[in-house]
This record gives structure tokens, sequence and C-alpha cells, in this order.
């Protein structure tokens, strides 16, 4: 068996655009080791190991349900309430943990980026993949939550045909949290106090999405505001996640439209600026 060869020239980037695509293809294997890494690093040293992916989201889903759909009351879509807020959260928490982790990955692999050459983009492609890994177990949960309801519970909801656009849904959470993620981690290489906005900011964007409350709610009972929750490119996506699976929530082409459009925009700035940080930021980090 032949073995393959390939031979590479490292030199800085003609276009702030450029992927360099077919050196991440070459290096396939390496992005399998580090998501391989991500995942058993973390898990390596607890008790629970990844039973964490599951305990997480049920223990916030049990939380949300008692302060908000119990104490403060607010509506669910007449979804059963953990069920609306497993929804919610599920989908929020892919897009977080992009977001959070790709934002730190210029400083927290400057020693790997300072010692041997590799794509740089493998880094925060890894992360992206590696939580979607987690993602799946968590969408497990919420498929168990979904069958305990409708069989146990006799619950009314009835998946519509916009669970078609579930892969473009998680597509345009990767892509939305990798461009932001790498707007910020180009930022943080200069500009430390980025990173300890991000840890609560991200928090506090959650209210500023329907993981908690429906779009109707929102529009219903504050018009005036109500824009900011609308403009905020991942409520159309947890609305549509919604309303594919459970069959309640405000879908709207305008809005998934409006959603890719600032997605694309995002990823082009976070490439641009990421590219171009790449080159020198060994010497600010």
């Amino acid at each position: 068996m032949v073995k393959e060869e390939q031979d590479w020239t490292i030199e800085a980037s003609s276009s702030l655009f450029d992927l360099k695509l077919n050196e991440v293809w070459a290096y396939r294997d390496l992005l399998v080791l580090l998501v391989r890494r991500d995942f058993v690093s973390f898990y390596k040293q607890t008790i629970l190991g990844p039973l964490w992916f599951f305990i997480q989201p049920l223990f916030t889903t049990i939380i949300f349900t008692f302060i908000f759909g119990t104490l403060a009351g607010i509506s669910t879509d007449e979804l059963p309430k953990p069920l609306f807020y497993m929804a919610g959260i599920t989908a929020w928490n892919y897009f977080a943990d992009c977001l959070t982790k790709t934002s730190s990955v210029f400083k927290d692999n400057a020693g790997i980026f300072g010692k041997v050459y590799f794509p740089r983009l493998i880094m925060p492609l890894s992360i992206v993949v590696s939580n979607l890994v987690r993602f799946g177990v968590q969408l497990i949960l919420f498929f168990l939550f979904m069958g305990y309801f409708y069989f146990a519970k006799g619950a009314h909801f009835q998946p519509s045909w916009a669970i078609l656009l579930f892969p473009l849904v998680v597509v345009l959470m990767a892509l939305l949290g990798l461009g932001l993620g790498m707007i910020i981690s180009a930022m943080t290489t200069k500009y430390r106090d980025l990173s300890f906005l991000i840890s609560f900011g991200v928090q506090l964007l959650m209210y500023a999405t329907t993981v908690i409350y429906p779009l109707s709610t929102a529009i219903e009972k504050y018009p005036k505001y109500s824009w900011l929750i609308e403009f905020n490119p991942m409520t159309s996506l947890i609305e549509t996640f919604r309303y594919g699976f459970l069959g309640k929530g405000a879908f709207s082409w305008e809005y998934l439209g409006y959603t890719s459009l600032i997605t694309i925009v995002i990823l082009l700035t976070g490439i641009v600026v990421f590219n171009k940080v790449e080159k020198n930021f060994v010497d600010t980090v």
C-alpha cells in the first residue's frame, strides 16, 4: 500500500477569506483527536462522568419550571412546562457552548499554537463538533421527555413539518456560535476583560431569547420592546425548534431568513478577524 505524502508551504495567507480548507481536510485526524480530547479530559476525573450531560439540563429545567412556570406563571404556549423549558434549554446550550468555548480558543491554546503549525481553524471547528456530541446526548433526554408527556401524561402536542428544518437549525446555531466566538476570541488577545464579560454575558443574552417564554407572550405584554427579542437571531432558531418538534411556536420564514443572513455576515466577519489575528496573536497573548 502506497503511503500518501503531502508537502505544505507555510506562508502568510494572501486573503483574509482564505480558510485553507484543503489543509483542514488533510488534518482531519487531528480534528478527531481534539474532539476526543475535549470529551475525555473534561469528564476524566469526575464521579458521574458523561451523566453530567443529562444532569445539567435536567436540573435547569426543574428550576425554570418552578421559578418561571409556577411562581411567575409565565405562559408556555399550552405546552407542559418542563417540556417547553427543556426544548429551549437544549437548543440554547449548544449555541452557548459553541460561543463561550470558541471565544477563548486563542488564550486556551496559546502554548500549542506557538510550538507547531496546523490550520488554526481546526481548533474552533473541534469545539463545534465536540459540542455537537453533547447536544446529541441532551437531545435524547428531550426525546425522553416528549415520550413521557405524550404517553404517560396525555399531553397534546404534535410535531409539525418544520421538523425537516432541524438540520438547518443546528447548522445555523453552530455557525452563529462559531462566528461570534472567533470575533470575541480575536479581541481577547488584546482586551482580556472580554473573557470575564462573556461568561455572564451569555447568561444575560439567554433572557433576551425565547428560552423561558414564548415569543407570543413577549409581543403581547411588551409590544414596545419585543422587537429586541424578535431580532435576536437565536429567537427564530429556538421558535423553529419548538414548532418543529412540539407544534407550538412563532415560526416565520422571514425571521428564519433574517437569522440566516445575520449568521452569514457574522461568520464571514469572524473568518476575517480570525485570519488577521492568527498571524501575530502569539506576540500579544
